[in-house]
């Protein structure tokens, strides 16, 4: 069996968001945390995550226009995103699909559920 931890990216501007997913995720992954978008398209120049988990109401670049950027760029268009995210909303949902999510998870998130989900894609 592999002992290294796939490494993923956590994205929320919500400081205790960060918190608590990173201690959720970090037995079964390496979690590398970025309070908004920019600070996520900084990380993405070192690292190659094999899955993003996205916020979408964030200040400044939200979730949605940050998806269209990473589906717009040939080395960060094959990272599968998930939105992860408190917008409930059919309507948020489908955009969130249609702008190339291969998931959408509302907070508060059941931790199972979620590791279950980041497997399927990563």
């Amino acid at each position: 069996m592999d002992n290294e931890k796939k490494l993923i990216i956590l994205v929320d501007d919500n400081p205790a968001n960060l918190r608590i997913g990173k201690i959720v995720l970090s037995d079964h992954f390496t979690v590398a945390t970025a309070p908004s978008a920019e600070k996520m398209f900084y990380l993405l120049k070192d690292i190659h995550p094999c899955i993003i988990l996205l916020d979408v109401d964030m200040p400044v670049m939200d979730g949605y226009q940050a998806i269209e950027i990473l589906k717009s760029k040939s080395d960060t268009k094959d990272i599968p995103v998930i939105f992860l995210t408190g917008m409930a909303g059919e309507q948020s949902k489908e955009k969130g699909y249609v702008l190339g999510a291969v998931d959408y998870i509302i907070k508060p998130f059941e931790p199972e559920k979620l590791i279950e989900c980041i497997n399927k894609y990563c």
